[in-house]
């Protein structure tokens, strides 16, 4: 694997753990919204998830193209991201294999 291919392979274990932990927190400010009625933890939160969700989507993308991974392994990666605690799972099961023994999933 090209040292190009390596470093989005490291940006998007970093992305995969952001985007999930900003979905989770993003979960913990709905009750102060639509409880308390204190939505400003909430925007920022939620303006956060939303840049971080774009970037995991956009880098899946770019690794499926550069590492010509299997259409059905890109898919589950993006799925990933509509769901709670998965990109961890992701990272865990996925991105670190490829990135500690080279093992790739490709087409």
């Amino acid at each position: 694997m090209e040292e190009s291919q390596k470093s989005t392979l490291k940006q998007l274990q970093i992305l995969a753990l952001a985007e999930g932990i900003s979905y989770l927190s993003f979960g913990l400010t709905m009750p102060l919204k639509y409880i308390y009625f204190i939505p400003q933890p909430n925007l920022y939160v939620g303006m956060a998830h939303g840049i971080l969700f774009i970037a995991y989507c956009v880098w899946v993308l770019r690794l499926h193209f550069t590492l010509k991974l299997k259409y059905s392994l890109s898919g589950l990666f993006l799925l990933a991201s509509l769901v709670p605690f998965m990109t961890f799972w992701i990272d865990a099961k996925y991105l670190r294999k490829i990135h500690e023994n080279n093992q790739l999933f490709t087409r």
